[in-house]
C-alpha cells in the first residue's frame, strides 16, 4: 500500500487541475500565437535583461539612478558594498544597455539608459505591490 502525505496529495491534486481535461487543440489560436510570437534573438535579449534585472544589487542600483546620475563612490556609499562590487555590476548593467555613463574628468557618472529602463522597474515594482 502507497502512503501519501497530505502535502504531496494536495501537490497531485493541482497539477491535475491545472492541465485540460479535454486533448482539444484550438488550431486558430496556435497559429495566431505563433504569427505573434517572438523570433530566437528577441526572446533570448529579453531573458537576459529580466535575468539581469533579477539581481537585488543591480536593481538597488538602477531604482537609485531611476531619479538622478551617480558615481561609483556613491552608489557604493549607498548600498554599504565595495567600490569594484559597484564597478563589476555597472559594467554587467552597460552591457546589457540598461545604463549609460558620462565622464567629466576623472570621475564616471552613470545614469539609465533610458526612459524604458524606468518604465520596466516601475512597472515590475507596480506589480509586485499588488
Amino acid at each position: 500500500m502507497i502512503r501519501y502525505s497530505y502535502s504531496r496529495e494536495v501537490k497531485l491534486k493541482k497539477q491535475v487541475t491545472d492541465r485540460c481535461h479535454q486533448r482539444i487543440i484550438h488550431y486558430n489560436k496556435v497559429l495566431s500565437a505563433r504569427e505573434k510570437a517572438l523570433d530566437e534573438r528577441e526572446i533570448q535579449r529579453l531573458s537576459q535583461i529580466f535575468r539581469t534585472l533579477g539581481d537585488p544589487t543591480r536593481l538597488r542600483i538602477l531604482t537609485a539612478l531611476s531619479d538622478q546620475e551617480m558615481c561609483v563612490c556613491d552608489l557604493a556609499a549607498l548600498l554599504k558594498i565595495s567600490e569594484s562590487a559597484v564597478s563589476h555590476q555597472l559594467r554587467l548593467l552597460r552591457t546589457m544597455n540598461l545604463v549609460k555613463n558620462r565622464r567629466e574628468a576623472t570621475v564616471l557618472y552613470y545614469s539609465l539608459n533610458d526612459e524604458h529602463v524606468k518604465i520596466l522597474i516601475n512597472i515590475g515594482l507596480e506589480h509586485a505591490r499588488e
